[in-house]
């Protein structure tokens, strides 16, 4: 069941409400769209000898994108304590598979593989490959994956910097095109998301509301120098304090001062939900018993149960749909609208109640 939300469902702008049952083709005119990634991008990791000798495109030959919907392996599945979230996750997946038929059915599929899995993390012990979405539990996510392969003992016990920086999990991009497709096609492949602007809002108040080396120099630094009036030296010469309008200026703008990030970029482009078809599909929203229940559907050890504390700032209050009003207070009705565009696809795909703007 989708989670309720104070807000009212609101139309992006050009959009009816019946036409928020699919997205237009003309609601993307002029943006990535995220099915259709042209082919031969420069990010491929294939061998030199590899990518010459073949054709990019001749490597989706008898390669069909999303393949079929299969019911989920339940073996490991012990009494009834799951039938709810059991029902609630099949009506997941059959809610995005039903949309994914709709909106792809025109589209012709010109993705590069290694471009569409490159966010995707592999377990192979259990046999599990895992998107990661940012700021929807991912670093826990990743602690859990080095417990199933064996790297740890417990997730209490990894540092943030191990889970990001120790490149002790490999990317499904790092193998040959027979490793990533057989791992597709026989692997449980999963997905861990959230509320759009919750997400969004998250992302802000870890990246620039927090003393951060990366962000405010790259980052913070060509926002205020691009979207601040009469912005100060100390504040252009160390990118802090970016304010959340001038984040969300820089989000909308077709020509930003530097470019996206993972953890701002919508799922859709991320993890590619129309063209992968993902087994389980679970909620920061109920992150917990979620994460529990595919734990057990892997069959991982019966001591391994998914970490509940925060990874970082842990004293901030959890950006919650309160927390998110207050930051979109700061925009114009204008600005809301065009930012709950941005995210519409991820909207729709999720079935997630749209903010009223």
């Amino acid at each position: 069941m989708p989670r309720k939300a104070a807000w009212r469902r609101s139309a992006p702008v050009g959009f009816s409400s019946r036409e928020m049952a699919v997205s237009s083709s003309r609601h993307w005119q002029g943006r990535a769209d995220p099915f259709s990634v042209v082919a031969a991008s420069s990010g491929s990791r294939l061998p030199q000898q590899q990518r010459t000798s073949v054709s990019p495109l001749s490597w989706f030959r008898g390669v069909y994108l999303p393949p079929a919907l299969h019911p989920l392996n339940k073996t490991f599945i012990k009494g009834d304590e799951w039938q709810d979230i059991d029902s609630t996750q099949e009506k997941r997946r059959a809610f995005l598979q039903d949309f994914c038929k709709t909106y792809n059915s025109r589209k012709k599929l010109q993705t590069h593989l290694v471009h569409l899995v490159s966010r995707i993390y592999v377990e192979d012990r259990h046999k599990v490959l895992y998107c990661e979405v940012p700021k929807a539990g991912c670093s826990n996510w990743k602690r859990v994956l080095m417990v199933l392969s064996g790297l740890a003992a417990s997730a209490n016990n990894i540092s943030h910097d191990d889970v990001h920086y120790g490149k002790h999990l490999r990317r499904l991009d790092s193998y040959d095109l027979k490793g990533i497709y057989t791992r597709l096609n026989t692997y449980t492949k999963f997905i861990f998301v959230r509320d759009p602007m919750e997400r969004l809002v998250s992302a802000f108040r870890d990246k620039f509301e927090h003393p951060n080396s990366y962000y405010h120099p790259v980052f913070g630094k060509a926002i205020i120098k691009k979207y601040r009036h009469n912005a100060d030296e100390e504040a252009l010469k160390t990118g802090s304090g970016v304010k959340f309008k001038e984040f969300i200026q820089y989000l909308l703008d077709s020509h930003r001062p530097v470019g996206m990030d993972i953890h701002w970029e919508q799922v859709s482009k991320l993890c590619y939900p129309c063209l992968i078809n993902y087994d389980f599909i679970g909620r920061f929203e109920t992150l917990e018993e979620d994460a529990n229940y595919f734990l057990q559907l892997v069959g991982a050890p019966a001591h391994l149960k998914f970490p509940k504390f925060k990874d970082r700032h842990s004293s901030d209050e959890r950006t919650s749909a309160e927390v998110v009003r207050q930051y979109l207070k700061e925009l114009s009705k204008e600005e809301r609208q065009l930012t709950y565009d941005f995210y519409h696809l991820d909207y729709l795909m999720f079935n997630y109640t749209s903010p009223l703007v």
